[in-house]
């Protein structure tokens, strides 16, 4: 095992006159959809496999697909033509040997079960069982997967080899394209402007002090009478994101751009019936989305991989599970240091068959504060990077209960 800190000499990104771009798919977009809906059933599949066996049991379910429909939305209404599909796809136990009984374990009713929750709470006018429909394509794990899996009272072995990766803290780009996502699919705003469906999209570049923000945000066409109100609404989401960003980067230059493929004269809107594109042939996958991180960050120096996290068992997938502790690593070192360290990058290198909290590689590079013995600041993060690694049990726990940024 090699855990490395080293001093970065690049700039920070406040400092950057490189142009920055950031992007976040809100809850209802049809790539987060399928996120939720794997991770949701990964977490219940857990709960049940410890509740009737005192453990996890092998799984990933990490393929799930989300197929679009058909409709045709109009101001005042519109209809649901074909509805949505919802397929998870993977490898889960469906089968124990408890007391000499061999006990099948009901994946697929769970599956669908927990999908359809997701779009309970995920959606206000998107009805499960009007608009959508459930089925899955679950099989039995292989059995040399399982057979690195976990031991009883030893350490999880990797199951691949394989990386994770992490940074903090936010940018005010970063900031802006995560918290205005946030704002506009809470409670407190969808009760204000009901004609905000879920499905969103911001996207944002900074070029120094000039911050531009472009939202994609699926409108609800019943909510809607006319042009006008229809103008309005939109107005209503531009004014929160502007509203917004002078409380959390006042110091930046703001601009808003709300459903700029929208052409009035040609009678052209982002019109929805249920608050989604995918009722109208967008589809959705797991791992098209947001990292761990929350957002989807390809300059500036932010770390990414194409590992999916969403779906993945949390015993010992380290695509999830290193993602997971390089982020909470990368945030604590940055916390903990109380301003010594301005910028951090954690990665984590596996191979497969060795302890998970025995990476293959460990990489930690630190923008420091001016002045700074990073001798000090060096102990610190290793002590961070071990503590975290160790504590896998609790980053089990959490991940389990859904308190972990998966997407």
């Amino acid at each position: 095992m090699v855990l490395k800190v080293s001093k970065s000499y690049r700039l920070p990104s406040k400092k950057s006159v490189m142009p920055e771009i950031v992007e976040r798919k809100g809850k209802g977009h049809p790539d987060s959809v399928a996120d939720e809906c794997a991770e949701s059933i990964s977490r219940e599949l857990s709960k049940y496999y410890i509740e009737k066996f005192g453990t996890v049991l092998h799984h990933n379910v990490d393929k799930f697909a989300l197929i679009g429909g058909v409709a045709n939305p109009e101001f005042g209404g519109g209809v649901i033509i074909e509805p949505q599909k919802l397929l998870a796809i993977g490898r889960a136990t469906d089968g124990f040997i408890k007391d000499g009984k061999y006990v099948r374990i009901p994946i697929g009713p769970i599956a669908i079960n927990t999908s359809r929750n997701v779009i309970n709470r995920t959606f206000r006018n998107l009805i499960p069982n009007e608009h959508c429909q459930f089925d899955y394509v679950l099989r039995p794990s292989s059995f040399d997967l399982i057979g690195v899996f976990e031991a009883p009272d030893q350490v999880p072995l990797a199951n691949d080899t394989s990386f994770g990766v992490g940074f903090a803290p936010f940018s005010d780009a970063e900031k802006i394209t995560y918290e205005a996502e946030i704002l506009l699919n809470s409670d407190d705003f969808k009760d204000k402007c009901p004609s905000s469906g879920e499905d969103i999209k911001v996207m944002t570049y900074r070029i120094e002090d000039n911050v531009s923000v472009t939202i994609c945000n699926a409108m609800i066409s019943k909510y809607l009478q006319d042009k006008s109100e229809y103008i309005n609404a939109v107005n209503q989401i531009k004014e929160a994101v502007i509203n917004l960003s002078t409380n959390i980067i006042p110091e930046k230059n703001i601009n808003v751009e709300v459903n700029v493929a929208d052409n009035f004269d040609n009678n052209i809107y982002y019109l929805t019936v249920t608050g989604t594109s995918a009722e109208n042939g967008d589809d959705g996958v797991v791992g098209r989305g947001n990292r761990v991180s929350g957002l989807i960050t390809p300059t500036n120096g932010r770390p990414q991989t194409l590992e999916a996290a969403a779906g993945k068992n949390p015993i010992n997938h380290v695509g999830k599970i290193y993602s997971l502790m390089a982020s909470e690593i990368s945030n604590r070192i940055f916390e903990e240091s109380e301003g010594d360290a301005l910028e951090v990058f954690v990665r984590l290198l596996s191979q497969i068959g060795h302890p998970i909290n025995e990476p293959w590689l460990g990489d930690i590079e630190i923008i420091p504060a001016e002045n700074v013995n990073f001798e000090n600041l060096k102990k610190l993060s290793l002590e961070i990077a071990q503590s975290s690694l160790d504590n896998y049990l609790e980053m089990r726990k959490k991940t389990i209960e859904g308190k972990v940024r998966i997407w």
